[in-house]
């Protein structure tokens, strides 16, 4: 049976290429909002991280009607970091709108999820959005997402794919790009002609294959999926059964199912094949679990998630500032939280250390992992974290590599000096051509070690005008040691207050991280030393009184302003022997070993 009143449709695109704001328009052209409803930007970005950096970290689902049709729209995440939310979201739909910038083009995460669609056979309906930009190309794009099309062997028919030009930030889409609409009609037309109705028996016994978990305080784990065949009610009786673990068989009873309408999530009795459901009540649930009734209680394929190629350690903190200001600071709590983590995240991992204190986390990414670190201390944790380290593999008795490929485009008088500091990171340039608006693009595989620290000096030799991408591309033989970072560290000698006096004779040694007024201790990293040597400072001691008096000595210090660091910055920044402590209200570098001269004892050995 086909169901021609629903479409279930993935919005996918690359970071920052206007995908959340393009629902907004979605949303308004089929009349969700009042006229005079005042709306926030991008209203699918509802966590605060999300709306602060402004990407999309978390696939949301929303469903709009529209000449008598339901369309249920996912927003996907652009970044790759998060590519194992795209990944299994796209299960739940027929087709796909793929959104790509009408100046950049094509981009590396435009090709991770539009080969996804490929390989799920799913159509795309091609939306060129910001077409109003004043160096807007949309011919050149057009032309760049066809190739595309054929440099991933796209069938034949994708290339008769629809192409919609939009502006969604001023809330247009129109078929002719030289006829600008007035709202998003178009669009919804042509998701209605060329995304596909969905199919299904709905006399066979029921399946719903969970694509993602919803979290909620009062009722739990919320199960988000399709309803693949069949009709599923409330009360019935039914099992969870996985592909991946054919041991999983667990009885249950669905006690509330929820379809979503506009921003809501409405009750409902029974969902029918096709529709995309919530469920709650379900004890034990998983990403990729499959609910069917006990009579046919075969499980339905999921999708392989990518696998993490970086790791931190997460440990207790055990600073001398240790639990002043975090809520939960022990290790089962933590522990207790990347657990939590865990059920929502199919793309990270959590394993258990020699130390009780210690848990090993891999993710997919620096900024993968930092937003992970983030909600934690806004939750109210303390804990510390390691260096990132990349995630190896040994083949045939080698060691091998994850290695990522990096898209640059800059301006031409930065090319030299972007080739350089790649080539020292065992980057090899594969391309370089210019692009419209006077930038050269380039292309580069370099291990995904060689990426760490690198970001902030990408933006900084840019003059912060450079654009720099990545995606994973494959493991591959070690490329050899890449020379450490050339910066050594400013370290506290003594835990107090850091004075003004202090900081002004240490500021001629580097860049100081805090300023007067800060508590630090001994063994806190205070700033970097541009000579590549770590030393000892005492920021904390005062000036001498005297009764003399002079003009000279009685001037005000001046001080440098001091480098407050993110924390990618600290990611990027921090040593093999150091920490990174993460509070409610601080993030600090410190060294493992506190004691300075126990610090020089061990050094001495090694």
């Amino acid at each position: 049976m086909e169901r021609e009143d629903i479409r279930n449709v993935a919005i996918i695109a690359h970071v920052d290429h206007g995908k959340t704001t393009l629902v907004d328009g979605l949303l308004r052209s089929s009349g969700v909002f009042r006229d005079n409803q005042e709306v926030k930007d991008r209203v699918m970005d509802s966590d605060a991280i999300e709306r602060e950096r402004g990407i999309t970290i978390l696939s949301k689902n929303t469903a709009v009607r529209y000449n008598g049709v339901k369309i249920n729209i996912i927003d996907t995440p652009g970044h790759a970091d998060f590519g194992g939310e795209v990944e299994r979201v796209l299960k739940m739909t027929s087709g796909v709108v793929l959104v790509v910038d009408a100046f950049e083009g094509p981009m590396p995460q435009t090709k991770f999820v539009l080969r996804k669609a490929f390989e799920l056979d799913l159509p795309v309906v091609v939306c060129i959005n910001k077409i109003d930009r004043p160096n807007a190309r949309v011919d050149d794009v057009t032309e760049e997402i066809l190739e595309l099309f054929i440099q991933l062997g796209a069938p034949e028919e994708y290339l008769d794919s629809p192409f919609i030009y939009a502006s969604a930030k001023e809330g247009y889409a129109t078929k002719d790009p030289n006829c600008p609409k007035k709202d998003m009609r178009d669009l919804l037309d042509t998701i209605i002609e060329d995304i596909p109705m969905e199919k299904g028996d709905p006399d066979q016994p029921f399946k719903l294959l969970i694509s993602t978990i919803d979290y909620n305080d009062y009722v739990g784990r919320i199960g988000i999926g399709k309803v693949e065949q069949g009709t599923v009610s409330l009360h019935d009786k039914a099992v969870i059964v996985n592909y991946n673990d054919p041991d999983k068989h667990k009885n249950i009873e669905i006690t509330n199912i929820y379809e979503f309408e506009g921003l809501s999530r409405v009750e409902v009795k029974e969902s029918k094949v096709g529709s995309i459901v919530a469920v709650t009540g379900v004890e034990g649930i998983e990403i990729g679990d499959t609910l069917c009734t006990e009579e046919d209680p075969e499980a339905l394929e999921f999708v392989k998630i990518s696998e993490p190629t970086l790791a931190m350690n997460f440990s207790v903190n055990d600073s001398p500032f240790a639990g002043q200001e975090g809520d939960y600071v022990t290790s089962r709590q933590i522990h207790s939280r990347l657990k939590k983590e865990l059920e929502t995240d199919v793309s990270l991992r959590v394993e258990e250390t020699d130390s009780t204190e210690t848990f090993r986390v891999s993710g997919r990414g620096e900024l993968h992992l930092s937003v992970l670190i983030e909600n934690m201390r806004r939750e109210g944790y303390e804990f510390q974290v390691s260096k990132p380290e990349v995630l190896y593999k040994e083949i045939d008795g080698k060691l091998w590599e994850p290695m990522e490929r990096v898209f640059i485009d800059v301006d031409e008088e930065f090319t030299g000096t972007i080739i350089e500091k790649l080539g020292q990171r065992k980057g090899e340039l594969v391309t370089i051509n210019p692009v419209s608006g006077g930038l050269t693009r380039m292309i580069f595989h370099i291990p995904a070690r060689g990426l760490i620290g690198y970001r902030q000096q990408f933006l900084t030799d840019t003059k912060g005008s450079g654009v720099l991408n990545t995606e994973f591309l494959e493991y591959a033989p070690y490329k050899g040691e890449i020379p450490k970072r050339q910066m050594g560290s400013i370290i506290s000698f003594e835990t107090g207050e850091a004075s003004v006096y202090g900081l002004y004779q240490a500021q001629e040694r580097g860049l100081l991280f805090v300023e007067p007024g800060d508590h630090v201790y001994e063994g806190e990293v205070v700033g970097q030393n541009a000579k590549g040597l770590d030393i000892e400072v005492n920021i904390c001691r005062k000036k001498k009184q005297t009764n003399i008096r002079s003009q000279a000595a009685d001037d005000a210090l001046r001080l440098s302003p001091a480098k407050l660091m993110s924390l990618e910055e600290m990611m990027e920044f921090v040593e093999g022997d150091e920490l990174i402590e993460i509070t409610p209200q601080h993030l600090r570098i410190r060294k493992k070993v506190l004691d300075t001269t126990k610090r020089y004892k061990s050094h001495k050995n090694d």
